[in-house]
């Protein structure tokens, strides 16, 4: 099969089409044909070597943890899913090695779900691991029915969804962090945006005097600081960037877990119109490099997809 890899950790320009032997079927893996790969910062983070001490790691590595495609062969104790059946998936197994930037991926079979009818090939592998991160978090902090909810980054791959997500699961009043050039495209996800930086505070309690319910924060740093101060709980802040920082101020940390079962409540807000994935770019597989630089660069509105 064709695929992205590399053999030892460093910059994007690592990252080299190349010819690898087909991956193993386990008996309760599904051996995917990739139609489109998502790019995550946590990818960026797999080729710096950043998760070095987290994961098992092998070489050649294969980065990619987001898929969608269709199903070339399952594992004799698979149940749920058969050839030709289309799926996503966060493919995230316990080591490291074979990821979805690949034409074939073994995906366990708890990571899949089917694919949304409604949802193009990227928009489907935009979906998982961002998706998951945001309802995983809200459903961590109990969102639900006349909460106000304030989201950091609410343009960005997960920020985006979270905003959504959020609606869907009842909440009355989504605040989101964003640049002033994104404000607008916050509106239009149904968040009411402030700008990011200093003075946050005293800008979100202009929009709700009483502070928020729950807060979701992406990146660490002053945000937590932030969010622990609007919240009259400080246990509904949820941090996917920062656990000391966040079991400090009495929040909590989470760590995305597949599930199909939480990826087919995604599929199914997305088949019904309550949640749209947004791909800022997609890119051919051989021009990996290129879509790691861009994420790198940050401030990306929406997710950046590998069409394979």
């Amino acid at each position: 099969m064709k695929a992205i890899a590399i053999d030892e950790y460093g910059p994007p320009d690592l990252l080299k089409l190349r010819e690898l032997p087909d991956p193993p079927v386990g008996p309760d893996t599904v051996l995917v044909r990739v139609r489109a790969a998502g790019v995550n910062p946590v990818d960026c983070k797999v080729r710096q070597g950043l998760l070095a001490d987290a994961f098992p790691t092998h070489f050649p590595l294969v980065p990619g943890w987001d898929v969608a495609g269709v199903v070339a062969a399952a594992g004799p104790a698979v149940t749920g899913f058969a050839v030709g059946d289309e799926v996503v998936g966060y493919c995230r197994r316990d080591d490291i090695q074979h990821g979805t930037y690949a034409e074939l991926v073994p995906a366990p079979e708890r990571a899949l779900a089917d694919k949304p009818v409604q949802a193009s090939w990227t928009e489907a592998a935009a979906l998982p691991l961002a998706g998951l991160t945001a309802y995983q978090a809200l459903q961590l902090a109990r969102t639900g029915a006349g909460d106000t909810v304030l989201v950091h980054g609410a343009a960005g791959g997960v920020g985006h969804l979270a905003v959504q997500i959020a609606r869907a699961l009842g909440a009355d009043r989504v605040i989101g962090t964003a640049s002033p050039a994104n404000h607008d495209h916050v509106r239009s996800l149904g968040a009411e945006p402030v700008a990011y930086g200093a003075g946050l505070v005293d800008r979100v309690r202009a929009l709700s005097p009483d502070g928020v319910d729950v807060a979701l924060d992406l990146f660490g740093g002053e945000d937590i600081d932030a969010s622990a101060e609007l919240l009259a709980r400080p246990a509904r802040l949820i941090s996917t960037a920062d656990p000391e920082h966040v079991a400090r101020v009495g929040g909590s940390y989470l760590f995305v877990k597949p599930s199909t079962a939480d990826l087919g409540v995604l599929a199914g807000l997305v088949d019904a119109g309550r949640l749209a994935v947004q791909v800022r770019r997609s890119f051919p597989l051989a021009e990996a490099a290129d879509a790691h630089r861009l994420v790198e660069a940050g401030h990306v509105r929406g997710k950046v997809v590998l069409e394979v």
